[in-house]
C-alpha cells in the first residue's frame, strides 16, 4: 500500500519542521526571540569594526616582524573554526611556521607571535598562559572583553582588541577571523582588503535576509536540502575544508543537527560512507521521507552530501572535477559567482570563505527555527548561554 504523504501539507511534518515557517517573515521574527538572525547579519558591522579597534590598539606596531613562530591558539568558541582556516589561507609556502594549538605551548618565547581570541574573560587557563607568554617575552595580539582575568593577565603588554559589537559567540566568527588577517596583513604573509571583505559579507546577509524567500534565499534554500538529513560537508580544497568544520559546528549549535566535516579525498577514504553518499546524492524525489519511506537494507537514512568550495584555480579544478564525478548529483556550495572581488585580489579567497560561513550560519539558524529548537523561551531560558 502506498504511503499517505498527504500530511507534507500540514504545518508541520514528521521530523517536527514547519513546512511553511522559512516563507513567513513574520512568524520567524516573532519566533526569533534571540535575535539571532539580526546578529548574523552584522557579519560586516563585526569587520569593520574589529578593523577599527585594531588600529586604535596599536596592532600596526607588528608591521614587517618576522616571528620564529606564529601560534593560533584554538580556545572554545570562534577562534576553533578561525585558526583552522586561517592556516589553510596562508598554505604550504608560507614563509613562517604557524602553529595551531589549544593552550600556549610551553616553548613559546620573545621570538613568537601568539594569536588568541576569547569570548570568556574568565578563561583561568588562557589567563595563564597569555601571562607565562608575556613573562618570556612573547607579543601577543588577543580579542577579549576588556575586563576580566584574561585582559588583566596582558594589561598593557599586548595588542588588546576589545570587541565594539556584541553577538553569542556562535556568530563571532567575522570579528575573529578579520583579527587573524590583519595579523597576517601586517607581518606581510597574507594581503586582505578587510574593507572588501565587509562589503562582500554585507551582500551575503541581504541575499540570507529574512524578508527573501526560500526560492531566492540561499541560506534558506540550504536549510531546506538539509531538513531531515545527514549533512556530509566534504572540501573541495583545503580552505574549503577549514570553512566545512565551521559549517559543522554552526549546524550542530544553532538546529542540533551532527554532520560530517572533512576533506574530499579524507572522505573518499571511508568506504562505507562514500558508498552512502553517493547513494544519498542520486535521490531525486523531493517527496522521499528516508524515515518513513524506508531505506535499503544497512543503508544510512537521509544522507545529504554538499561539496563545498572556495578556491577555483587550476591547483583545485582536478579536486572538484573528482568530486563532482563521484557525485554528480550532490549539491555544490560555492561563492564563485557571487563575489564582487575576484580571484587574484587581495582576500579574495578569504572572503570567498568567509561568506560561505555566513551562509550556513543563516543555514543553521533557519533550520533551527524551522525544527522548533530556537527560540523557545524554556529552551532559550535553560540552554541559551552555553549553546549562543
Amino acid at each position: 500500500m502506498e504511503p499517505d504523504r498527504s500530511h507534507r501539507s500540514h504545518a508541520r511534518n514528521s521530523q517536527g519542521d514547519d513546512d511553511d515557517l522559512l516563507d513567513d517573515p513574520g512568524r520567524l521574527e516573532s519566533i526569533d526571540t534571540g535575535g539571532l538572525l539580526r546578529a548574523a547579519a552584522t557579519a560586516g558591522a563585526q569587520v569593520r569594526s574589529t578593523a577599527a579597534a585594531a588600529e586604535e590598539a596599536g596592532l600596526r606596531r607588528l608591521t614587517g616582524e618576522r616571528p620564529r613562530a606564529l601560534v593560533l591558539l584554538t580556545r572554545p568558541g570562534a577562534a576553533s573554526a578561525a585558526a583552522p582556516l586561517l592556516l589553510a589561507l596562508l598554505g604550504p609556502s608560507c614563509p613562517v611556521p604557524v602553529v595551531t594549538t589549544g593552550s600556549v605551548p610551553m616553548w613559546v618565547g620573545a621570538l613568537d607571535i601568539v594569536l588568541a581570541n576569547t569570548t570568556d574573560p574568565g578563561d583561568r587557563e588562557l589567563a595563564d598562559g597569555l601571562a607565562r607568554a608575556v613573562r618570556r617575552g612573547a607579543r601577543l595580539v588577543l580579542t577579549a572583553p576588556a575586563d576580566g582575568p584574561v585582559a588583566a593577565a596582558v594589561a598593557g603588554r599586548a595588542v588588546l582588541v576589545v570587541p565594539r559589537i556584541e553577538v553569542p559567540p556562535g556568530l563571532a566568527l567575522p570579528r575573529t577571523l578579520t583579527a587573524g588577517l590583519l595579523l597576517l596583513d601586517a607581518l606581510g604573509l597574507l594581503a586582505t582588503d578587510v574593507e572588501a571583505l565587509a562589503g562582500e559579507l554585507d551582500r551575503e546577509a541581504e541575499r540570507d535576509h529574512v524578508a527573501h524567500e526560500s526560492l531566492v534565499n540561499p541560506a534558506k534554500s540550504l536549510a531546506l536540502r538539509l531538513t531531515g538529513r545527514t549533512p556530509l560537508l566534504w572540501g573541495t580544497d583545503p580552505v574549503a575544508t577549514a570553512v566545512a568544520g565551521h559549517c559543522a559546528a554552526a549546524l550542530a549549535a544553532h538546529a542540533g543537527v551532527v554532520a560530517h566535516a572533512a576533506g574530499f579525498h579524507e572522505a573518499a577514504a571511508l568506504p562505507v560512507l562514500c558508498r552512502e553518499a553517493i547513494r544519498g546524492s542520486a535521490e531525486t524525489d523531493v517527496f522521499s521521507d528516508p524515515y518513513e519511506d524506508g531505506a535499503p537494507d544497512g543503508a544510512l537514512p537521509g544522507v545529504r552530501p554538499v561539496l563545498l568550495g572556495v578556491l577555483p584555480d587550476a591547483g583545485t579544478e582536478s579536486e572538484r572535477a573528482t568530486a563532482l564525478d563521484a557525485l554528480p548529483a550532490a549539491d555544490v556550495v560555492t561563492a564563485d559567482e557571487e563575489l564582487m572581488v575576484r580571484q587574484g585580489d587581495p582576500g579574495a579567497a578569504a572572503s570567498a570563505a568567509a561568506v560561505l560561513a555566513l551562509r550556513f550560519d543563516f543555514a543553521a539558524l533557519y533550520l533551527g527555527l524551522n525544527r522548533g529548537v530556537l527560540g523557545r523561551p524554556d529552551w532559550l531560558g535553560s540552554a541559551g548561554s552555553v549553546f549562543e
